[in-house]
């Protein structure tokens, strides 16, 4: 499974932006998908992660309420939209795909490359 994030940019504080993450292969349904961010300095932490249904999902805290995770796998995409957004936001956005949902990073074997997504105050 190949993955691609994009949709990342500059955005003000209090808007919103939908990060798609593309996957190729037949079998991108039989994975779970993860979303994960890194700041500069800082470790890759955990935002959202769907099941391979789409009905199961989980947030960090300091997400939810604020960010939404879906996927349509007929479109090979999972989808992270993300409103209300605040400069502690501002990191780069990765997809991970998986076996298993998990907020554990390890525990996705594929990975896309990245989008960078910048909150200004």
């Amino acid at each position: 499974v190949q993955l691609q994030a994009s949709g990342g940019g500059l955005v003000q504080t209090g808007g919103s932006l939908r990060l798609p993450c593309a996957a190729s292969g037949r079998t991108f349904g039989s994975y779970a998908v993860g979303w994960f961010r890194q700041a500069p300095g800082k470790e890759r932490e955990f935002v959202a992660s769907i099941g391979q249904g789409g009905s199961s999902t989980y947030y960090a805290d300091s997400v939810k309420g604020r960010f939404t995770i879906s996927r349509d796998n007929s479109e090979n995409t999972v989808y992270l939209q993300m409103n209300s957004l605040e400069p502690e936001d501002t990191a780069v956005y990765y997809c991970a795909a998986g076996s298993t949902r998990s907020t554990i990073a390890s525990r996705y074997r594929y990975w896309g490359q990245g989008t960078q997504v910048t909150v200004s105050s």
